[in-house]
């Protein structure tokens, strides 16, 4: 059983738009805090943008995201876990970035999920854009490549955007690749759509062995089965799982940078993630939510609800 401390608050104690908000209503620990030897999952910020190259935004989602988390309850509709009476979990706050260097904030969140994967936790990131996951995967892949399953509209395996810039929302899984952080034949790419510059990201993947599977495929082949050939790609070893919100057709989740038409709905959102029984999850992340486009605040409760499903794979 967890510890009483790491309970969220109930709607039924104090109203849900009551309250600081923070990540599903849970306790705020920082990294400093005598509680934080307690936390096995902590729910981390990382307000930056810095590698968008379309519409800016993601920067305010880790906000918009916590408040939006204020409606998720403490019960898994379909399994019925109850993952706060399972393990600790707690909102760890936001990494303190620098918006203005994308290479400094790069180090700077390396570092602070570094002194997280050190205490024990496992992460789970609200973005940002989704270079966001490049350094974490730094901090968490330092023992060695991991496996990855990826919900996306885009491969982000360019090689370079404006002849030379390397590190973009883009290119995230290209370097990851080259840095060895990512075993490429035990990733696969989920949802992939739309019009595209040319088949270089394609060809890439191609080239490594990650597996590519486009929309069409998707749709035709139904969620268990492409699900059941993500599981067996991963296998049984550690894997770390990034969901872009723009994996879900932009009717559901306008609120994004780089929209893609014909995707998932929002049960499908929910669906593809519970097919993830079994998968050996070391850190997950929610990446390009953006409040700008955001008006009604669907795609930040669409998302904070698909981090929900995330939480309940990884306690279980």
């Amino acid at each position: 059983m967890s510890d009483p401390f790491f309970k969220p608050v109930s709607g039924f104690d104090l109203p849900r738009f009551a309250g600081v908000p923070t990540f599903m209503r849970l306790p705020h620990v920082s990294l400093e805090a005598a509680k934080i030897k307690d936390v096995d999952i902590g729910i981390i910020g990382v307000p930056w943008d810095s590698g968008t190259t379309n519409r800016p935004g993601p920067r305010h989602g880790p906000r918009q995201l916590r408040d939006a988390s204020t409606m998720i309850r403490a019960q898994h509709p379909v399994s019925g876990i109850r993952p706060y009476e399972k393990i600790n979990c707690a909102d760890l706050g936001d990494v303190s970035i620098n918006p203005a260097d994308i290479e400094d904030s790069m180090n700077r969140i390396t570092s602070f999920y570094k002194k997280v994967i050190e205490k024990g936790i496992k992460p789970l990131t609200a973005g940002g854009d989704h270079l966001t996951s490049l350094p974490v995967l730094r901090a968490i892949a330092d023992k060695g490549p991991l496996g990855m399953i990826h919900f996306d509209s885009h491969t982000d395996l360019f090689h370079s955007y404006f002849d030379g810039t390397m590190f973009t929302h883009g290119t995230p899984f290209r370097r990851a690749v080259e840095e060895n952080l990512l075993d490429p034949k035990r990733v696969i790419q989920i949802g992939i759509r739309g019009t595209q510059y040319d088949r270089e990201d394609l060809d890439f993947a191609d080239s490594v062995g990650i597996r590519v599977v486009k929309i069409e495929e998707f749709f035709d082949r139904g969620i268990e089965d492409v699900m059941a050939e993500a599981r067996e790609i991963v296998g049984e070893r550690e894997t770390y799982i990034s969901y872009d919100i723009d994996f879900i057709d932009p009717a559901f989740a306008p609120g994004t940078g780089t929209p893609e038409v014909g995707g998932p709905n929002s049960y499908e959102a929910l669906r593809v993630v519970r097919e993830l029984n079994g998968v050996k999850i070391v850190g997950a992340d929610m990446v390009e939510v953006s409040p700008p486009f955001d008006l009604s605040s669907n795609t930040a409760f669409l998302g904070v609800s698909v981090m929900f499903e995330l939480l309940c794979q990884m306690v279980d």
